[in-house]
C-alpha cells in the first residue's frame, strides 16, 4: 500500500513577507448566503491589487497600452474567512520576472491581522495588445515590478 501525499501546510504568511500593500473595501455584495466573502470575490482583490500597482506608477493605461498583461493563471487557498465590513490588504510580491510573463504571489490579510486569511499567485502573460501575440515586458513595468521581487523578510 502507498502513503497518501502529505498534505502538511506552508509556513503561515506574515505581512513582513510582502513589500507592497493595496488596500481594497470589502462590499455587502461581496458576503455569500455563507455570510463570508465568496471565494470568486479573492480572484478580484488579487487582479485589483496587481493593477492598481501598475496603473499607480504610470505603466498601465487599461485602454491604451500597446502591451497589455492577460490573466494566464490563478490561483487561491483559502486560510479563515472575511466578511464585510472587513478591511482587507493585498499583500504583494513578485516571484518571477520572465520575459513576457510575471508571478506574482499575494496574501489578503483581513483587518489588522498579521497572518494571511488567504494566499495565492497570479501570472500575467504580457502580449501586444492588437495581435494578442505575447511580447516583452516593458522596461517601465521590469522597473516598477523589481522592488516588490525582493527577497522578503521571513525572519
Amino acid at each position: 500500500m502507498t502513503e497518501a501525499p502529505s498534505r502538511e501546510r506552508s509556513p503561515a504568511e506574515h505581512r513582513s513577507h510582502y513589500p507592497h500593500f493595496e488596500h481594497v473595501t470589502t462590499r455587502w455584495h461581496d458576503n455569500d448566503v455563507y455570510g463570508h466573502v465568496n471565494n470568486v470575490v479573492y480572484y478580484a482583490y488579487f487582479d485589483t491589487a496587481v493593477n492598481a500597482r501598475l496603473v499607480a506608477n504610470g505603466v498601465l493605461a487599461p485602454e491604451a497600452s500597446p502591451v497589455i498583461g492577460l490573466v494566464a493563471e490563478t490561483r487561491c487557498r483559502y486560510l479563515s474567512p472575511i466578511s464585510f465590513p472587513d478591511r482587507v490588504a493585498v499583500g504583494v510580491r513578485v516571484a518571477r520576472i520572465g520575459r513576457s510573463s510575471v508571478t506574482y504571489e499575494l496574501a489578503i490579510f483581513r483587518n489588522d491581522e498579521e497572518t494571511a486569511a488567504a494566499v495565492g499567485h497570479f501570472v500575467h502573460v504580457y502580449v501586444d495588445r492588437e495581435s494578442r501575440r505575447p511580447a516583452v515586458i516593458p522596461d517601465d513595468v521590469r522597473a516598477t515590478l523589481a522592488p516588490l521581487a525582493q527577497a522578503p523578510d521571513r525572519a
